[in-house]
């Protein structure tokens, strides 16, 4: 199970991108998150699209390793894709089967919808697999240090993304070690049909969150036997500075959004 969830898995190959500061990959990626809104002419797909996939050549990883973080999204893709398509009566009507009606324009804004949520994953895949939960969470403290002014602490916020990032390969194993422990009694979900499927579902979201909870308590009682303090200043491990390819790379990405909105 944990070889098959692959977002949120560190890739190390040592490339200029790995390299770049977390505070930077970060700022672009809301960037891109904001370009891939304005997005729409297909010239704009392309060229971003183009763009997009050689910075993710540039990381040297390979290119099956970011579409199969889109894998999980597959069957949303797939209802969006068809909500768009039917629900769209702008354009030429091109089919109509029953209450079945569909429009040029609804293909051509489920197309780009379901092309902007690739895009959109496959470059948050990017920062996950380029970057460590540990530098990603001191990234995220500093970035949010100006919502000190309205009494709203960083730290707290880091310190619970950091928590979450590292529960998830824990509920992860968790989940595989109950599903086995049902096989072995009988209780195999893989040869079971769909509904029977998903009442055993149920059945197994009980004991995972029931040891997420117990989790969650031992990591709280061991924070606190060992005197951690929220909001007491703290030294840091790793020191984040910004180089002159941090600029570049945002330039990169300030220079594309220029491009689509003045197409």
């Amino acid at each position: 199970m944990q070889q098959r969830f692959i977002l949120g898995r560190v890739i190390a190959t040592g490339s200029w991108v790995h390299k770049l500061d977390p505070r930077a990959k970060m700022t672009c990626m809301l960037i891109f998150a904001v370009i891939t809104v304005l997005l729409h002419s297909l010239v704009d797909f392309v060229a971003v699209t183009i763009v997009s996939q050689l910075i993710l050549l540039s990381t040297r990883i390979k290119l099956t390793m970011f579409w199969k973080a889109v894998r999980p999204l597959r069957y949303l893709m797939l209802f969006i894709f068809l909500f768009q398509l039917f629900l769209e009566k702008g354009g030429d009507l091109l089919l109509y089967w029953g209450p079945i009606q569909i429009y040029s324009e609804g293909i051509v804004t489920a197309v780009f919808t379901v092309w902007r949520m690739f895009l959109l994953v496959t470059f948050t895949a990017l920062l996950t697999f380029t970057t460590t939960p540990a530098m990603l969470t001191q990234a995220l403290e500093d970035m949010l240090k100006p919502l000190k002014i309205f009494r709203i602490s960083p730290q707290a916020i880091a310190l619970m993304l950091s928590i979450a990032l590292r529960f998830i390969p824990t509920i992860l194993e968790e989940t595989e070690r109950i599903v086995k422990a049902q096989a072995s009694r009988g209780a195999d979900l893989k040869d079971l049909p769909w509904k029977d499927k998903a009442k055993a579902m149920i059945a197994l979201l009980v004991p995972v969150t029931v040891c997420a909870f117990r989790r969650a308590e031992e990591l709280v009682n061991s924070m606190e036997a060992r005197g951690y303090k929220l909001g007491e200043p703290r030294s840091k491990f790793f020191r984040l500075t910004w180089h002159r390819q941090d600029t570049y790379f945002l330039l990169i990405f300030i220079l594309i959004g220029l491009f689509v909105i003045w197409q």
